[in-house]
């Protein structure tokens, strides 16, 4: 038997890391995309965003490139797609849709439209954008009508459960595999293709459509809900005098608790949480049950609270009023290594206290080109101390290894006021105030 060639609808984040991922595993990868300027840069062998080693893995692959095994190319055809793929796998976005909380399916829908009337033989097409429960089942009907080969077109949902930062190691080895298929011949082929990271030991869950479609929703909304339970301890450490780094130290160790996602901060953002928690939330009023998700409210309004928060404490550490107030930012992304300012806390706060009249000067080690597309009128840095350069309070507000191993006394040497607000809790408050430093974080009011 002829091995399988797989192809890659949509090369963004997902399906650029997924497509150097599947040559990897040793497979014929072709990749498509309808933006020529993208098609092109992965031809090249180049990432339109920041993922630690992506450029490796497209460098090793990319037909073309020297020394590469020439497994992996791109194109903007879907004939050509059509053609070539036994197994295609949909990796398009699913934004939030503008003005509501609902998801916007049209790019899942106009990428299926687009591919099926290409598919005239027996087929697999998987699904691994995060969609609403109950569009595999829409869509599998729809690809029969729409496609030559009628029936023989199957469709199963694989949902993707990458961490932006960790991307290639979570598609290279995950920690569970799930497939939402209706028949065996569709597993079978999803066991093919995940043969390597399962003889790995990576578990495989078998489930049906509806299942494999709650699954990642499920998962980033209870993410979502430990980390605004941790900070809504916060808030509660904050009117009580506790500290909550040294509360969820000890709650965690409860194992059933667990230590992760209980980093007390200005909350969670990026192109996930919240609008997945947001179009379940949406879903699940049109299935007639948002009592269910009525706490993933709370949980929203906990997490966008925290950014009002941090803008209060730097508001009360420069004597109440940002006018003319030099205010250094350190972080623009919405975590660290990756260069993604989607719905960023720490974009937003450093956005809102320039409103405010406040000097704001942002330094990120990777975000900062993102970053100046969304908020133009920013002040920006090249380095961290460029941007505390006079500064009267400094926010740290994403935790990048690079702000960790800061040195206190040489950044203390150019800013005004040697005041620095911790949004992550992440920096070593001793080192900070040996330094003559005055540290502050959320939620440890006397630490």
């Amino acid at each position: 038997m002829a091995p399988l060639r797989i192809t890659v609808i949509g090369t963004g984040y997902l399906g650029a890391t997924h497509a150097a991922a599947m040559a990897e595993l040793g497979f014929e990868v072709l990749g498509l995309d309808v933006v020529p300027e993208k098609i092109e840069m992965l031809a090249s062998g180049r990432v339109p965003m920041y993922e630690p080693g992506l450029e490796d893995l497209l460098a090793k692959h990319v037909a073309g490139l020297p020394g590469s095994t020439g497994r992996l190319r791109f194109t903007t055809s879907w004939e050509e797609v059509g053609a070539f793929g036994d197994v295609h796998f949909v990796c398009v976005n699913t934004p939030q849709k503008h003005g509501e909380y609902a998801c916007d399916m049209s790019y899942v829908d106009s990428a299926m439209a687009s591919l099926a009337p290409h598919l005239t033989r027996p087929v697999l097409v998987v699904g691994k954008s995060t969609v609403p429960v109950g569009s595999a089942a829409r869509l599998a009907v729809r690809l029969a009508e729409l496609a030559p080969a009628g029936a023989d077109v199957e469709l199963a949902w694989n949902p993707e459960f990458l961490r932006e930062g960790f991307a290639v190691q979570d598609t290279l080895h995950p920690d569970r595999i799930v497939v939402g298929v209706q028949g065996e011949r569709a597993e079978k082929l999803l066991r093919e293709v995940y043969e390597t990271p399962m003889a790995e030991g990576s578990p495989l869950v078998v489930t049906d459509y509806p299942t494999a479609e709650l699954v990642k929703t499920a998962a980033n909304s209870f993410l979502a809900t430990k980390i605004s339970f941790i900070n809504a301890m916060a808030e509660i450490c904050e009117a009580g005098g506790g500290d909550v780094v040294k509360l969820a130290e000890a709650i965690g160790y409860d194992e059933r608790i667990g230590a992760k996602f209980l980093r007390a901060g200005i909350g969670f953002g990026g192109g996930c949480l919240p609008k997945d928690i947001r179009a379940f939330m949406a879903r699940a009023g049109e299935l007639g049950v948002d009592q269910a998700l009525t706490f993933l409210r709370e949980v929203d309004s906990i997490n966008m609270r925290r950014r009002g928060h941090m803008v209060e404490l730097a508001r009360e550490a420069v004597g109440g009023s940002f006018l003319g107030k030099r205010v250094a930012v350190l972080g623009a992304t919405f975590k660290p290594d990756s260069d993604d300012v989607r719905d960023s806390p720490a974009l937003n706060v450093a956005g809102q206290i320039h409103l405010q009249g406040g000097q704001v000067t942002v330094y990120d080690p990777k975000g900062m080109d993102n970053a100046r597309r969304v908020f133009p009128t920013l002040g920006y840095a090249d380095s961290a101390q460029a941007a505390a350069r006079g500064a009267e309070v400094v926010l740290h507000l994403t935790e990048w290894r690079e702000f960790r191993d800061l040195d206190p006394a040489e950044l203390g040497s150019v800013v005004t006021d040697r005041l620095i607000l911790d949004g992550r809790n992440a920096l070593d408050p001793v080192r900070w105030r040996a330094a003559g430093w005055t540290y502050r974080a959320m939620g440890r009011p006397h630490a």
